[in-house]
């Protein structure tokens, strides 16, 4: 089920309001952490620009407008009555500038997330939605709270050509070429976490074959060859549902 490419290239005003959507999901799904964590995104032209929340603000209070406008240091671009929080945008800014796929970057500190991020362990194939990230989540160990620069080569490294990354001791970050695709990562990568947190308390852990959990993993991402059916379209399904249901509840993300 890919959602990866977007054509043509969205406009500022279009970036504004779907992250503001996804800022607005989060705080639904209660993946939020009052007013920390982030979740950037890539602004067309040569400029490094990228939108990211304004530092204070629940993510429930996001709108289009009051996202900031911020460079590759995290420094504010343009008038705004707020503030951001560089220190932040850390993480961030080395992946973005180190994945030119990455256009959003959605960082998480939820229960099930940060219990699974202090596991030795890690996240197990203990189902189908955990299945997708097979062998394609990366880890980075624990160096602290994420203020020191020369911390995101590390993190560059860890993360690979993956699209998820573990933060040992943290929590969870996803990538997408589109807002809307980190979301709905971030989605599956949190649930999957809460579902092998529930299992591990009934006992022992049924994990399927390997070459089962592959091929699982390759559907679940769109590259397997041979199946009957195919799914091309179900994250755009999920994704504009996701935005119905915000315009019937909170319509403001929009402003």
């Amino acid at each position: 089920m890919k959602m990866e490419q977007r054509s043509p290239a969205p406009t500022e005003a279009e970036l504004r309001r779907e992250l503001a959507a996804v800022y607005r999901l989060v705080a639904h799904y209660r993946m939020t952490d009052l007013v920390f964590t982030h979740i950037s995104v890539r602004l067309p032209g040569n400029d490094h620009h990228f939108l990211i929340n304004p530092y204070g603000l629940l993510f429930e209070e996001i709108t289009a407008s009051s996202l900031v406008r911020v460079d590759l240091n995290g420094n504010v671009i343009g008038e705004t009555p707020y503030c951001v929080n560089p220190a932040g945008f850390v993480i961030h800014s080395a992946i973005h500038a180190a994945r030119e796929d990455a256009a959003c970057v959605l960082h998480t500190h939820t229960l099930a997330g940060c219990a699974v991020a202090a596991s030795a362990s890690g996240l197990l194939p203990v189902n189908q939605i955990s299945m997708e990230f097979f062998n394609r989540v990366g880890y980075h160990d624990y160096e602290g709270v994420a203020l020191n620069l020369d911390e995101q080569k590390r993190l560059v490294e860890d993360l690979g050509t993956h699209d998820a990354l573990i933060l040992r001791n943290h929590g969870l970050l996803t990538v997408g070429a589109t807002p809307a695709r980190a979301f709905l990562r971030m989605y599956y990568l949190n649930k999957a976490c809460e579902i092998q947190i529930a299992a591990s308390q009934l006992g022992e852990l049924v994990i399927p074959d390997p070459r089962i959990i592959e091929h699982a993993a390759q559907q679940l991402v769109g590259d397997a060859a041979g199946d009957d059916y195919t799914d091309d379209v179900g994250y755009d399904l999920a994704w504009a549902a996701m935005v119905r249901m915000l315009d019937r509840t909170q319509p403001d993300y929009r402003d």
